[in-house]
């Protein structure tokens, strides 16, 4: 495949995997997600969020977006969590673990030590049958047929759906806790987006 033909791929392929990823988000999960993390915090748990590879890129964005939006959260580091990382979990706190292929094994072991230890899953995967999917409570499907790449292989596309799954989830609990435009900038005093927010632009 030529460079123009490549880069033609990949920009018709994202939109139109992210149109579909869109389109299938499973509504009546996203609602349970957000009902369990309201449920949790009301207990005084905690949100986490994980991931191994390139996943990892995207549960750190997530954790900041859901802290700077309302929903205080952490990275856990899927592969130091075995080796004590893991601690930082407490029963009842709420685990959102990312895997496009969801069979990471990694991740996998991770899981099971945070529900050995009493923590609650939300996965986010491209593969509803795998073993993430099994021992998650609740599934934010977003997978993706195609990459978009020349080899098909390097995750681009599916990183892209994983950050629509994850940015849905910070919506809809921002939303549901009516975050007003004062508490972000609270939480974002400093850039551009801190004078928007102070200036209510």
């Amino acid at each position: 495949m030529s460079r123009d033909r490549a880069l033609e791929h990949f920009l018709s392929v994202a939109p139109a995997e992210l149109g579909r990823v869109a389109e299938r988000l499973d509504r009546a999960a996203l609602e349970r997600a957000v009902e369990l993390i309201l449920a949790a915090e009301e207990k005084g748990a905690r949100v986490h969020v994980t991931g191994i590879g390139k996943a990892e890129q995207v549960a750190r964005y997530a954790a900041g977006l859901l802290s700077s939006t309302g929903t205080p959260a952490t990275f856990l580091d899927g592969t130091g969590a075995v080796h004590g990382g893991v601690g930082q979990l407490r029963p009842e706190d709420v685990l959102v673990a990312i895997s496009n292929s969801g069979e990471t094994s990694e991740l996998l072991r991770c899981c099971e030590v945070a529900r050995a230890l009493g923590a609650r899953l939300v996965a986010l995967t491209g593969a509803p049958a795998s073993g993430l999917a099994r021992a998650a409570e609740i599934v934010l499907e977003c997978g993706v047929a195609d990459e978009g790449g020349p080899l098909g292989l390097a995750p681009r596309a599916s990183v892209l759906a994983q950050l629509l799954a994850a940015a849905a989830l910070s919506v809809a609990l921002q939303d549901r806790k009516q975050f007003s435009r004062e508490a972000y900038h609270q939480r974002h005093p400093a850039g551009a987006l801190g004078r928007r927010s102070d200036s209510g632009d």
